[in-house]
């Protein structure tokens, strides 16, 4: 008879299961797809005033970087290129004219990171020029392209997004008839569920997005979704943090029912905000194929070697050297506890909350007006009643059927904006997980020697010099990020790859030291501090940084040239 536990759903495991049917009807299923339609006109292959990079060139970039992260985080997803206003034309069937399909809708390979590569720098711009060209433009052809590209498409899409790149705030130059076509075939994509969004470039004289695009693109999806920004990307940093923040899809991991007493109920969304990025499990192959092999499991008798089927199974358990054996039906029922969702046990003061009592990582809460109207005015007079009073609710968790309670505090969190106005921090809870009386250990203290005080002296010397302020979103696993760059220098059949830069040294910049010295604005500096990527930046540029701007630091570690820095230039 098989072991009990190993029919027992393991309750720390549910946070790595995004995508389980949570104790409702919500399931997530399909794939995610994306199209960039990049303008191909003349004025995006125009450099900038730096003299550095062109539209056309910052934007392959940026392209550059979805489709790898794609192929890394989700291969799955299909992605598309499409340019427009291009002299040749190529596309199913070749209905559009001035519309060329770089890339079908797929899911991205190392193949088509090569094709991108082909179109970067000034080669890229020579390149560009000889097979696309630039000619007369019609976004609504375009969209219409578009739109015949997700109908081709058989495969369940579960989010669909399209994104614009261009410089040119009236790329039809006044021409009433084609202007009413792009609005229309606008207007027929966004009734189909795609979502269409502008990455709007400089241009000289400033980009007015209320002269056409306006019309074009689609309104938020909710609160916490970027709208139409208004001032165009100049910097690459800029591009890549906007497309970031619109080509994934707001997932919740569970959709849920908070009850806050008899007959007052809402709705909120469990979401996922940290998770440990692990190295992707190897696949199996064939020894003389290379074809993926699938793996079964089957059971059988012990005694005559017949396969078993799961209702031939019962499980048990031992108790006092007994077998206490149990029906599927019943091990259900013992596990059965109550219905998924969130109960409001009471209030305590944030004091009360141990730094010690965190067993495992937190999850977010956020009301979600669509399954119960007027949860999104309930939350928030809960949270900010938490937030005054400086108390956490204490409640009963349970995620999903047949899944143990848990005791959580909901630490409430405001929001906060950054200095663009953009949202930082997300209004919510915090969902702490709190231990059982049974999950606490009591350990006997080892009684040591006792340090001298000249010897706490001196370790107070040690400890303050080395104090820093740490923020993780600055220190990228040097590990996972060598075990990718090896994997693309052999799908791009590079001669070695990349090298990488091990934030986690105590230099803070590894090989990256010995590159030659970096000028750098004190405009660029501040565009970093405002986005928060200063920790991108070299030891050495740092450095020079400091001295250039005369900022005296107290060491030499790279988060204490950011910090100083930062202060600084935030003033």
């Amino acid at each position: 008879m098989a072991e009990w536990r190993q029919y027992y759903q393991n309750e720390d495991d549910e946070v790595e299961e995004d995508e389980e049917d949570s104790g409702g009807d919500y399931k997530i299923s399909g794939r995610d797809s994306l199209v960039f339609l990049v303008d191909a006109s003349k004025e995006m292959f125009i450099k900038s005033e730096d003299g550095e990079t062109s539209n056309f060139d910052m934007t392959m970039q940026c392209v550059r970087s979805v489709y790898t992260s794609k192929i890394i985080s989700s291969d799955k997803d299909l992605v598309a290129l499409v340019f427009y206003g291009t002299e040749q034309s190529k596309n199913p069937r070749n209905s559009f004219k001035h519309v060329y399909v770089y890339h079908d809708l797929d899911s991205p390979g190392s193949q088509r990171v090569l094709d991108i590569d082909k179109l970067l720098g000034e080669k890229g711009a020579q390149f560009a020029e000889k097979t696309i060209g630039s000619g007369e433009t019609s976004l609504g052809e375009a969209l219409w392209c578009c739109s015949n590209l997700y109908s081709d498409i058989k495969l369940r899409l579960s989010h669909k997004r399209l994104m614009i790149f261009t410089c040119r705030d009236d790329p039809h130059g006044g021409d009433g008839a084609k202007d009413r076509q792009a609005r229309t075939k606008a207007a027929d994509l966004k009734e189909t569920g795609v979502v269409i969004d502008l990455m709007h470039l400089t241009k000289p004289g400033g980009f007015d997005v209320s002269l056409f695009f306006c019309d074009i693109v689609s309104p938020p999806e909710d609160e916490s979704e970027l709208g139409l920004q208004i001032e165009p990307c100049r910097k690459l940093e800029d591009l890549q943090k906007r497309v970031r923040a619109k080509e994934l899809k707001k997932r919740s991991q569970s959709r849920l029912t908070f009850s806050l007493g008899e007959g007052v109920n809402l709705a909120v969304g469990v979401y996922v905000l940290a998770r440990t990025a692990t190295k992707p499990s190897a696949v199996k192959l064939h020894r003389d194929t290379n074809e993926p092999v699938r793996t079964k499991t089957r059971y059988f008798h012990a005694h005559n070697g017949g396969i078993l089927l799961p209702n031939d199974m019962k499980r048990a358990q031992v108790y006092g050297k007994k077998q206490i054996v149990m029906e599927k039906d019943e091990v259900d029922e013992i596990k059965k506890f109550d219905d998924p969702g969130l109960v409001l046990m009471g209030f305590k003061p944030m004091d009360r909350l141990k730094l010690h009592h965190h067993i495992r990582p937190a999850l977010f809460i956020y009301p979600e007006e669509e399954q119960i109207s007027g949860s999104s005015c309930v939350f928030t007079a809960l949270l900010l009643k938490c937030s005054e009073k400086n108390v956490f609710a204490l409640c009963r968790y349970i995620p999903r059927r047949n899944t143990p309670p848990r005791f959580v505090a909901l630490v409430p969190q405001r929001e906060e904006l950054d200095q663009s106005q953009t949202q930082a921090t997300p209004p919510g809870f915090n969902v702490i997980f709190l231990p059982f009386a049974d999950d606490i250990r009591t350990l006997d203290a080892h009684v040591g020697p006792t340090a001298s005080d000249e010897q706490v002296d001196k370790m107070k010397e040690i400890v303050h010099k080395l104090r820093f302020k740490y923020k993780s979103d600055s220190f990228e696993n040097p590990v996972l990020q060598q075990h990718y760059r090896n994997l693309e220098a052999l799908a791009l059949n590079m001669l070695e790859p990349e090298p990488i830069e091990d934030l986690t040294t105590e230099s803070g910049g590894g090989a990256a030291e010995k590159k030659p010295k970096a000028e750098i604005s004190e405009e660029e500096l501040k565009n970093h501090v405002a986005n928060s990527t200063l920790g991108k930046l070299t030891v050495p540029v740092l450095k020079d940084a400091c001295k250039q701007f005369g900022i005296r630091t107290t060491g030499t570690k790279k988060q204490e040239l950011i910090d100083a820095l930062t202060m600084q230039l935030s003033k």
